[in-house]
């Protein structure tokens, strides 16, 4: 019995230092950040398997492809298309959906409640994206169009309120930095592991239909072309309804060992309308500034999605390197996670962000000559020497991907408190709507980029040897890398202009606290007139 104390009383040692929390303070605790985090996880399962492979899905296992019309479009087109057009929708319905949150009340806060309402028709909505049966026409496209659109409503109710939360959890800046930090990094193992783990599935399944060229590459037989796209289909269907039972307990722990302090509405208080919002949104000069770097960093990291899965499956012939090349973003990731607390307190949150995409930059235009356009491949024997320095490339594109996980974040629950400063309003809600709202557009354009390369490279699932050329292959690494050179630079740009350091942060709590303070003391001594 002593043991286990013991042990339990130095994890909680370790979690307080961990978060920068103290046990029975009335603020924070560890269990409240471990439960956010482990439902962060689970959000990101589901996440992935959408943002990562259910173009993969509707091109190479559906069948809507380059071989493929639907309408006027060839298959692939309607897709890029889709993707694009859907996840903006669903972006822009993160502002709603955050002045929704704004005007929630009830005994469990305005946050915490979508956690608890909406993990099962999110569950439901993601396996119906994956059912195999749906039919390679205009019909069956139309009918998966509507199903993915209602998925990407039914998952921003969840995923606002889930981001808005961290800001309700405490007003420390510390404190809610380090809570993001773990948060962000197990968001990180969450999408990591579904984007490792599930080529190396669909690779092993579908490697008896596929043969080895004179070069290495292993493609599909265009004889079992069918009996291949039918294999990933069912494999899809129960990835998907795994994850989906792995990721459900995981948002009931984040709805019942999380606690809302800041920010709470009360009962005579006027709730706010959506323009009255939007109208915060745009007073918020900070957070517009945070918006429009996000949205110019979409194409940061395009290759990480459906259009790096493409480039490994056909470009080099193995499927399953697509998990080392999201693996190698990792290292880099996680070690400017870690250190995000230090490079905070070095250099501030803007100054680490600046820093770490000039970084990314430079390496991504590295990574570009490492391509021979006369051939069509990495330079150097079988392409070795190019596969190297992309290599060490991509270990370094993972510090700015690391930093901007966590920081953006942060610097977001930084805007709420100069919000409230300016205002009177904090409006947490409508502030991390604009998170989700970054994060979905990046994943718009990043799908729509790499599905639009697909289908400039020309190739075909059915037979890809035969539809391969140096010129189609060409396109394929232009768009990905120069889109990524292109977005690492532009999105430092409105950072410059963005004034809220850590010590700033501190102060605007001051100043609201001795407002709310001298707020109060002019309402006693009302009373007491009164009286």
């Amino acid at each position: 019995m002593e043991g286990k104390t013991t042990i339990s009383q130095k994890f909680s040692a370790f979690s307080h230092k961990l978060f920068g929390t103290t046990p029975n303070d009335g603020d924070i605790q560890p269990k409240e950040s471990w439960s956010y985090s482990i439902c962060g996880l689970g959000q990101n399962f589901i996440c992935t398997v959408i943002g990562s492979y259910l173009t993969v899905f509707m091109t190479d296992a559906l069948g809507f492809n380059i071989d493929t019309n639907v309408g006027a479009m060839t298959g692939v087109t309607a897709v890029a298309i889709l993707m694009l057009v859907t996840r903006l929708f669903d972006a822009f319905n993160d502002p709603i959906m955050g002045s929704i949150v704004d005007r929630t009340r009830t005994k469990w806060g305005k946050c915490r409640p979508y956690l608890l309402w909406m993990a099962i028709p999110i569950a439901i909505m993601t396996i119906l994206c994956f059912l195999p049966w749906y039919p390679k026409d205009l019909g069956g496209f139309i009918a998966l169009s509507l199903i993915y659109v209602v998925w990407s409503v039914v998952y921003t109710v969840a995923d606002v309120p889930y981001w808005g939360l961290s800001t309700t959890m405490t007003n420390n800046t510390t404190k809610r930095g380090n809570l993001l930090t773990i948060a962000r990094l197990f968001c990180t193992a969450g999408a990591g592991l579904v984007t490792i783990l599930v080529p190396q599935i669909t690779a092993a399944v579908t490697k008896q239909y596929h043969y080895t060229t004179a070069d290495g590459k292993s493609l599909v037989n265009p004889i079992y072309a069918v009996e291949n796209a039918t294999t990933l289909k069912y494999t899809y269907f129960i990835i998907a309804i795994v994850l989906v039972i792995l990721s459900l307990p995981m948002f009931y722990i984040g709805f019942k060992n999380t606690k809302e302090r800041c920010g709470t509405i009360e009962d005579n208080q006027k709730l706010p309308s959506l323009g009255h919002n939007l109208k915060l949104l745009f007073k918020n000069k900070e957070l517009m500034l945070i918006v429009l770097s996000g949205i110019l960093g979409g194409a940061r990291m395009v290759y990480t999605y459906t259009g790096g899965l493409y480039f490994c499956k056909y470009a080099l012939g193995d499927e399953g390197a697509y998990s080392l090349l999201t693996m190698l973003v990792v290292p880099g990731g996680l070690i400017a996670s870690v250190l995000c607390p230090w490079l905070t307190k070095k250099f501030t949150k803007k100054w680490s962000f600046i820093g770490s995409h000039i970084i990314g930059a430079i390496a991504m235009v590295v990574m570009f000559f490492m391509w021979d356009f006369d051939k069509g491949a990495l330079r150097g024997t079988n392409g070795t020497a190019g596969l190297v320095v992309c290599v060490v490339c991509m270990l370094l594109i993972g510090i700015p991907q690391g930093i901007s996980n966590i920081m953006t974040y942060a610097m977001i629950g930084d805007t709420v408190e100069y919000l409230e400063w300016k205002t009177g309003e904090r409006a947490e809600g409508i502030c991390f709507a604009m998170q989700t709202l970054i994060n979905k557009i990046g994943m718009a354009i990043g799908a729509f980029i790499g599905v639009i390369a697909y289908r400039m490279s020309g190739i075909s699932p059915s037979n890809p040897e035969g539809s391969m050329t140096v010129d189609g292959l060409n396109k394929l690494w232009l768009m990905l890398v120069l889109s990524g050179v292109v977005s690492f630079i532009a999105c430092v740009i409105p950072m410059f202009f963005y004034t809220i350091t850590e010590d700033k942060q501190r102060w605007l709590v001051e100043q609201i606290n001795l407002r709310k303070a001298e707020s109060a003391t002019q309402a006693e001594v009302s009373d007491t007139e009164n009286a």
